[in-house]
């Protein structure tokens, strides 16, 4: 169950970026309520995945799922680059998460 809710915070995490880019682009109520729920609960579901899973993996997985997320959000949502490179550093950082955890 640690696994699920440690997915969910960094896919919240994800949320809480791209509402950052929401208020970047357009600061209104919305893109605020986005950022900030979208944080609160990445932060608070971290921080009970991390009642069982370990510390150093929790944080990698959490951080490479907002990585990988909000990459993913910018090239589909936002028109970011979607250049080969891009997409290989991005499948190296899913790569190390991966190795991290295989090593716990």
């Amino acid at each position: 169950m640690a696994w699920v809710v440690l997915v969910l915070a960094g896919l919240f995490e994800t949320v809480g970026v791209t509402g950052m880019n929401m208020m970047n682009r357009k600061p209104d109520a919305k893109s605020v309520a986005v950022f900030a729920g979208g944080f609160l609960l990445s932060f608070v579901l971290l921080s009970i995945a991390m009642r069982d899973l370990p510390m150093g993996v929790a944080y990698a997985v959490w951080t490479g799922i907002g990585t990988v997320g909000s990459a993913l959000v910018g090239m589909f949502a936002y028109g970011e680059s979607r250049d080969w490179r891009r997409l290989l550093f991005m499948s190296m950082v899913i790569c190390a998460v991966a190795g991290l955890k295989l090593t716990e």
